[in-house]
């Protein structure tokens, strides 16, 4: 019964957020554009069947995803697992969350290749480079920066470095890698970063940032707690740039390698 309530105030509130666009939408299109509404009826299935689904994924955030990220950052960031039964929690020892860093890891990888938007972008980039750029190449690259981000995070977290010199680093690094990277996958990069901060990747990575920050001993989940979507959003930038990078010096190498081959 409680859930069916929960269920009816997310639905109301999930068409609340819906209306404003929808009557944007129909506006422009009466108003400005003056044309009739085309498929009228097919875009009213459609229309409640985002409602629908929205409100279910919606509901699965709250009831599940949430509550699995922070049980998990609880578990394995627990003084009992990581110092023994009869430890003292010591925050200072970083080396010991091992396990934490490779869990990051490990979702970080698994969200974004799950993520629909990456899916999106990696299809079309496959469509319009004619195969040049492979769809699961991109997926597994940007999935490895985001695998990367997210520990490294993590490690911020646990060792409660400020957030800001890791993020001034890593947009170094993005600066430096946009002299040097091929022109043509410099916007697909730096797209590659947004999309992974979507329906699959952020409830569970921000779950796990406040769970962590909550279980680890001098944290503070509203200071320490956010910030590894920002990781997600950087590092499959010099992700994709780096191996774009990688690619093309493989290909001189090759070339040069068969002029060489011709010239004897």
């Amino acid at each position: 019964m409680n859930f069916l309530q929960d269920f009816g105030l997310i639905l109301l509130s999930t068409c609340r957020d819906v209306l404003p666009i929808i009557i944007l939408i129909t506006v422009f299109q009466l108003l400005v554009l003056r044309r009739k509404i085309p498929h009228l009826k097919q875009l009213l299935y459609g229309a409640v069947y985002v409602i629908i689904g929205l409100t279910m994924f919606l509901a699965g955030l709250e009831k599940a995803l949430f509550p699995l990220g922070k049980i998990m950052a609880h578990q394995l960031s627990d003084p009992a697992f990581i110092f023994g039964p009869d430890a003292a929690a010591n925050s200072s020892d970083w080396a010991a969350y091992y396990w934490v860093y490779l869990f990051a890891a490990m979702i970080g990888f698994a969200t974004t290749i799950a993520e629909p938007s990456l899916i999106a972008v990696a299809y079309k980039a496959n469509e319009v480079s004619a195969g040049t750029i492979s769809t699961w190449g991109l997926r597994i690259t940007v999935a490895i920066g985001v695998a990367f981000g997210i520990s490294l995070g993590t490690f911020r977290i646990v060792s409660g470095t400020p957030l800001y010199l890791y993020i001034l680093a890593g947009y170094l690094i993005v600066i430096i890698q946009t002299f040097f990277a091929p022109k043509s996958i410099i916007p697909l990069a730096y797209d590659s970063g947004g999309v992974t901060t979507s329906t699959v990747t952020v409830p569970l990575v921000a779950a796990l940032g406040l769970g962590l920050s909550a279980a680890v001993p001098g944290r503070n989940p509203a200071l320490d707690g956010f910030g590894l979507i920002a990781f997600a959003s950087l590092f499959p930038i010099i992700a994709v740039m780096g191996y774009a990078q990688l690619m093309e010096l493989k290909v001189k190498r090759s070339k040069k390698t068969l002029e060489n081959t011709n010239a004897l």
